[in-house]
């Protein structure tokens, strides 16, 4: 790996930090050749701070490291994407992220479907939503749904009609992210399951 720690004149480079299962981003430090090296060779990760004029270990005084999976370098070779595990809260405040934000596992759009899903749930008798209505007719009714749409997926599945399949498909999951919330889970919970069978 090439890395021009020259580029700038104080021989540092950016090095942003994501968790490698969340793919959120996590602080931004700096690193020089030193920081770079030590990294690789503790498998800890370190940068060059620029306050104490020093190498220093994230979590060397806290116990919060970034444990290192992966070093990727930038197309003008002047930038780190380093992903880690991270041992407890990154930021020194506490919080998960420097951006105060929360290390969460999302998933784009079905993301904010489960939001919303939630949302009639809690507010299932003041809604006069579809999902709301499954939400009160009970378990049975929701896990029911979910059997029929399978049903439809695979029939559909057997024939040439892709946008009969591809709508059908989006039918299931999206009664299933009801389904899953209904018994008190999400899509995070279903793949710390995969994760661990993995």
């Amino acid at each position: 790996m090439e890395i021009d720690f020259n580029k700038n004149s104080d021989g540092l480079i950016p090095a942003i930090i994501q968790d490698a299962n969340t793919k959120n981003v996590l602080m931004l430090g700096y690193m020089n050749k030193e920081a770079f090296q030590r990294t690789e060779e503790t498998k800890k990760v370190t940068f060059f701070s620029r306050t104490k004029q020093r190498l220093w270990t994230k979590g060397e005084e806290s116990g919060n490291f970034l444990d290192l999976v992966d070093i990727k370098n930038d197309c003008d070779n002047d930038t780190l994407l380093i992903s880690v595990n991270p041992v407890g809260p990154t930021c020194h405040t506490g919080s998960d992220t420097c951006w105060n934000a929360k290390n969460e596992q999302e998933f784009g759009f079905l993301t904010e479907l489960e939001k919303v899903i939630s949302n009639r749930k809690e507010n299932q008798n003041d809604s006069k939503s579809y999902v709301a209505s499954l939400f009160r007719s009970g378990i049975n009714k929701v896990a029911q749904k979910v059997g029929e749409e399978a049903v439809e997926v695979v029939i559909e599945a057997k024939d040439n009609d892709d946008d009969l399949f591809l709508n059908e498909s989006a039918d299931l999951l999206f009664h299933y992210l009801i389904l899953l919330q209904a018994k008190g889970f999400k899509l995070n919970d279903i793949v710390k399951v995969l994760e661990q069978r993995h």
